[in-house]
């Protein structure tokens, strides 16, 4: 029996992950019934049912569950295999746009500079993503890969080099109790946490303004919002306290708010992520330049 097409084999992925004859065939350009006979045909090669059908619904075989469990991986794979070789032989060119959160750091910058100097046929391009949607631009595809804040759980993205472990800090209005000495995290129960809203998901959003200390105690909320300076700013007005990394901190410093040392609480880190689907040999070329600017910076 002769290896299955590649065309087959498209056509059961988008089967398998639709569920719908016809809506496979618009995700490929073709009609239901070229779709169905392209499923026949590789049932035939492999000698078993992949799908059942009835009037009312399409779901996969046990055995169409594990080609599928094991051909997606592998065929994203040569999918990205001979992306890269077809950018490889045209050279790593066009544009590639990564954003970011909070401040452009340095090690951010330095491998923004690394990545133009190693391919000097792609243009860079460096875009702000709000803090209060960490992940919407990457999946929207209106950047090719962003430096966001830990953690990320999201299985569509893939996960990058993690740098720029930063101990926290507090910033709280000058006035406030803690303005003049270091923390201990259980003292946030004492302290409204100015936390963030918007399309970021529950688990990014508790990590950064969390409910509970490290001992159980209750945290109360205070205000969302959606960007840096506005948190900064309903700190300056005595509205709750914003947990930031120590260079964020220092970037934004103001005579108005003081940043106080948090401790038992684990570091902030930066990451690079970009979507599974999406992903190009420039995306590749500035993840390793990332890691290797991170890599000399902790050597």
């Amino acid at each position: 029996m002769s290896n299955p097409e590649i065309r087959e084999l498209e056509a059961f992925l988008a089967l398998a992950e639709e569920l719908h004859f016809g809506r496979a065939g618009e995700r490929l350009y073709l009609s239901q019934s070229r779709i169905s006979q392209l499923l026949r045909a590789l049932e035939n090669r492999i000698g078993g049912r992949l799908v059942d059908r009835t009037s009312r619904r399409v779901r996969l075989t046990p055995l169409g569950e594990q080609l599928h469990a094991g051909l997606r991986p592998a065929f994203d794979a040569i999918v990205a295999t001979v992306e890269e070789a077809r950018e490889v032989a045209r050279g790593v060119g066009g544009v590639f746009r990564v954003g970011f959160q909070g401040t452009a750091n340095d090690p951010f910058m330095r491998a923004v500079v690394a990545f133009r100097d190693g391919h000097p046929d792609c243009t860079a391009e460096i875009v702000e993503i709000p803090l209060s949607d960490p992940f919407g631009a990457v999946h929207r595809g209106e950047v090719d890969a962003a430096v966001v804040l830990m953690p990320v759980l999201d299985d569509a993205l893939v996960l990058g080099p993690v740098f720029s472990a930063r101990p926290l800090a507090l910033a709280v209005s000058e006035r406030h109790p803690y303005a003049r000495r270091p923390v201990d995290a259980d003292e946030l129960a004492g302290c409204p946490l100015i936390g963030v809203h918007g399309a970021a998901p529950e688990y990014w959003r508790l990590a950064q303004a969390p409910v509970v200390t490290p001992g159980g105690r209750a945290i109360p909320a205070g205000p969302a919002v959606s960007s840096l300076q506005e948190g900064l700013a309903l700190v300056r007005a005595g509205r709750g306290a914003m947990l930031l990394c120590d260079p964020t901190a220092d970037y934004y410093g103001s005579h108005a708010v003081a940043f106080v040392p948090v401790t038992g609480l684990p570091d902030s880190s930066l990451a690079l992520v970009w979507h599974r689907n999406h992903e190009t040999a420039r995306t590749r070329g500035f993840a390793r330049a990332l890691a290797a600017v991170t890599a000399a910076e902790a050597g």
